[in-house]
């Protein structure tokens, strides 16, 4: 018998996980668990907070479910949009265990929802009175001419939409009167029951069809590596249409008895840390990221000069005292709670792990795709490898297909985890899921403890004349760890003369620590330059000759992002300019 991997030996301590079949079988389940717990905090309209307990929660989807079915949508496409929200966790649950359900992002252009609604043939909408009225100004466009439009945010019916409100009082009245259609659903766990389209960073949007049991069967895996404890408060921040968002910021935490907050927008963050006290947050690398870089900015500013000068990590290079009290005003800032950041959705630096580990917080990361619903990989509470995206969740497994001589391929995922395939086109799934393994598109490799370390994109990868294959992610990781620079992007581009492919890089200065580095209240363009000529050099040093940057553009805005945060690849944030 061969040495047992790491993945192998870590089942022995995984967390026990509660069995449920289907969404429905969980709400359910919590409900009686956790009846009188607060399953969510929110603000009402003038900024108080109030608890709603799982009991009240269960029965506000039975509500709203009960009225769905009697509106004749009982088996229906069902879209649900809007900022993050109670009602919006309401209308999803209810959606899919009524209908299928079609989370919808909210910063898409109307024509591009439009299309949504017509593709899935959605016969009903719920969402924020913002995008209802926006939606039903071009509803001539809209193929159904009986789509219902329910408002999330106002009191009354009107000729053109329904009231949230109004809708779940008719719910709670039917079930007063004995309507026991909600009770008596019974779901095939393997049914297709949520439709998401994905953004991608293509900008070619495909429709995923999961079930329910893709969803629940990654709750329960991921339970077992990552414990949501009955105590966390979770502050929601990631767009909740998005699977990695709704799986684990809000299934899971329901699933496990803890209690969801909704943060207020982006500008809102600070106050709403310390408003809801949070023990784990849901993120993304760049946000983890910028917030680490304002805490160490702030805390070099209360320093001494002979402290605010340190190289490197401030915090970790400090006097073990000075260390303790940082520490402590850090923590506080933060709420006084926070125990753990779960990232995903892109790589996150080692060293910001490591960093934040310094202030005695986890920063707990992932691998997963929509397709996946969405957990194929995680660091755990047992483990954490900063360099690695971590070891293969319960019951998933992955391997890597035709790798090269340093042991780089397309990652392949098995599961049932893995969706059904893409909504209405059989070319497409037919693609990428082949006996049994789901095709990801995604490169990198696996150690022999079972790691997995993602190393770039399929689509992405720059292929020189010699066949070489440069990653521009390790670039640009190497780019992006300079506090001097905010973002980059890594692309190929042809030389005009003998048509050899060479790495340009695209960057957003991070203005305010130029100012800083140069001691100057307004750098000048050419300084500018200087500066990132500068950051450039010392990354080629880094670098084998064929991965040189040979020209870089200096980008005078941020670039377009998908609403998880992630850097478009292909369309308007490509320039060509030398």
């Amino acid at each position: 018998m061969g040495k047992k991997s790491l993945a192998e030996k870590l089942k022995k301590k995984y967390h026990k996980a509660l069995e449920v079949t289907d969404l429905k079988d969980l709400l359910y389940k919590s409900a009686t668990r956790y009846t009188r717990r607060a399953a969510f905090k929110l603000k009402d309209k003038i900024g108080n907070i109030y608890k709603v307990t799982y009991e009240k929660f269960k029965k506000d989807v039975m509500a709203l479910g009960t009225a769905l079915i009697n509106l004749g949508l009982k088996d229906e496409y069902i879209a649900v949009t809007g900022k993050n929200s109670y009602n919006w966790a309401v209308s999803y649950l209810a959606a899919t265990i009524v209908g299928i359900v079609v989370p919808i992002d909210k910063e898409l252009k109307s024509e591009e929802i439009i299309n949504f609604l017509n593709v899935s043939s959605s016969k009903a909408i719920l969402g924020d009175d913002k995008y209802i009225t926006e939606l039903i100004s071009k509803k001539s466009e809209i193929t159904n001419k009986n789509t219902l439009f329910i408002n999330f945010n106002s009191e009354k019916d009107t000729n053109t939409y329904m009231s949230y409100s109004l809708l779940l009082d008719a719910g709670y009245n039917q079930l007063e009167e004995g309507n026991k259609d909600f009770d008596n659903i019974k779901i095939d766990p393997d049914a297709m029951k949520i439709l998401i389209f994905t953004s991608g960073t293509t900008g070619n949007a495909k429709g995923v069809c999961l079930s329910h049991k893709n969803i629940v069967s990654n709750i329960m895996s991921t339970f077992g590596i990552v414990k949501v404890k009955r105590s966390d408060q979770v502050l929601s921040i990631l767009p909740l249409h998005h699977t990695y968002e709704c799986t684990l910021g809000f299934l899971l935490v329901i699933y496990s008895g803890g209690c969801i907050s909704y943060c207020e927008g982006l500008r809102h963050i600070t106050n709403n840390i310390l408003e809801f006290k949070p023990t784990v947050i849901l993120c993304v690398p760049l946000l983890l990221e910028k917030m680490y870089k304002k805490i160490e900015a702030t805390v070099r500013k209360s320093l001494p000069e002979k402290y605010a000068n340190i190289e490197g990590d401030v915090i970790a290079n400090l006097p073990l005292i000075i260390k303790k009290i940082v520490k402590t005003k850090v923590k506080n800032s933060l709420g006084g709670r926070l125990r753990a950041f779960i990232v995903g959705a892109a790589p996150l630096s080692p060293d910001v792990i490591t960093s934040y580990k310094n202030l005695d917080i986890k920063s707990i990361q992932g691998y997963g795709l929509t397709e996946c619903s969405p957990l194929v990989a995680g660091n755990n509470d047992f483990y954490i490898k900063p360099d690695a995206v971590g070891l293969p969740i319960p019951n998933v497994s992955y391997k890597i297909d035709k790798p090269d001589s340093s042991g780089v391929g397309e990652i392949l995922v098995k599961g049932p985890n893995v969706m059904l395939g893409y909504y209405e086109d059989e070319a497409g799934t037919a693609k990428v899921l082949k006996d049994g393994w789901f095709h990801t598109g995604d490169l990198g490799r696996v150690d022999d403890d079972g790691w997995l370390y993602i190393t770039g994109r399929l689509k992405t990868v720059i292929v020189t004349q010699n066949g070489k294959n440069i990653y521009p992610e390790e670039i640009e990781h190497y780019l992006n760890e300079n506090p001097l620079i905010s973002e980059s992007l890594v692309t190929g581009l042809p030389d005009d003369k003998d048509e050899e492919v060479y790495v340009n890089a695209q960057i957003f200065p991070n203005i305010d620590a130029i100012k800083e580095y140069l001691k100057v209240s307004l750098p000048q363009k050419e300084e500018i330059f200087a500066v990132i000529k500068d950051i450039v050099s010392s990354v080629n040093k880094k670098l084998p000759n064929y991965k040189h940057i040979k020209s870089f553009i200096i980008k005078d805005e941020e670039f377009e992002k998908t609403t998880t945060q992630k850097i478009k690849r292909f369309g308007k944030n490509v320039e060509n300019n030398k």
